[in-house]
């Protein structure tokens, strides 16, 4: 996929950086700590399909301009007209989210600064969230009277079970990089001098995985908490199967034989 112009000038609100077959989507109004506005949901939306269409892409990391990860949804937007702003703002949202979760590609959530709201909500839907020591979170939707969006709601109680989930969710109330890795919704808080080594090292290896392996597993782990034994245990023969056609899997057995690490090209 083309990359949009990485410079800080730029007025675009979503910015596209390529490193092999990493892609960074960093989300680009810094003046407002990337509070999503409609224009800034448009543009993940069209990443995502640009994403979905591209084999190449192995690994992509979501992060935020200057001093935080995403405050939440542009208020001036949903104040200008509620009802019609939430439904402007929702559906390029949950269209991206639900691109990104399809995704062979493993999505990392590189988290600093604040992470509230539309913000604590897409980093729900990473496979992998790091975040910086001094990170906050707050789900906050309730402090404005009104429930949560982007898939908040599904994922909270998968990760943290429904108590936890119905106490961040319904206090509204902010929370440490620490108590989220306690509570299992950040993968690691590291030094924030740290964060992007850590995240790059992260995203370096899992590009270099078996890009395929990963969708299928990303998918079936996703789905396994709606199906029965035997419809999960279907869809992870039909998985296996696919995967038994690939090139990474057989260079994956004879590097094993071999005695070698595996040299996987995401085919």
């Amino acid at each position: 996929m083309s990359a949009t112009p990485t410079d800080a000038s730029t007025d675009a609100p979503l910015l596209i950086e390529r490193d092999g077959a990493i892609v960074t989507l960093r989300f680009h109004r810094p003046g407002a700590l990337n509070a999503v506005d409609v224009p800034m949901a448009q543009a993940l939306r069209d990443a995502a399909r640009a994403l979905a269409q591209d084999a190449s892409v192995r690994c992509v990391v979501l992060c935020g301009a200057g001093k935080g990860f995403m405050a939440g949804g542009d208020l001036a937007t949903l104040r200008a007209d509620p009802v019609q702003g939430a439904r402007d703002l929702l559906e390029p949202l949950n269209e991206a989210a639900t691109l990104l979760a399809q995704l062979d590609a493993p999505v990392i959530a590189q988290v600093h600064g604040v992470a509230a709201g539309a913000g604590l909500s897409l980093m729900l839907q990473a496979d992998f969230a790091l975040a910086a020591d001094n990170a906050r979170f707050n789900l906050a939707y309730i402090n404005l009277g009104t429930s949560c969006d982007v898939g908040a709601s599904w994922a909270l109680p998968r990760l943290v079970g429904l108590g936890r989930a119905l106490e961040i969710a319904m206090l509204g109330e902010a929370f440490t990089a620490p108590q989220a890795q306690q509570w299992g919704l950040i993968h690691r808080a590291v030094p924030a001098a740290e964060l992007d080594a850590a995240v790059q090292q992260l995203a370096q290896r899992l590009a270099s995985g078996p890009t395929r392996a990963y969708g299928h597993m990303r998918r079936l782990m996703r789905a396994s908490l709606t199906r029965d034994l035997a419809t999960q245990l279907q869809a992870e023969a039909q998985a296996f199967d696919d995967c038994a056609h690939s090139a990474d899997l057989r260079e994956g057995i004879e590097a094993f034989y071999a005695k070698r690490p595996a040299a996987f090209q995401g085919r």
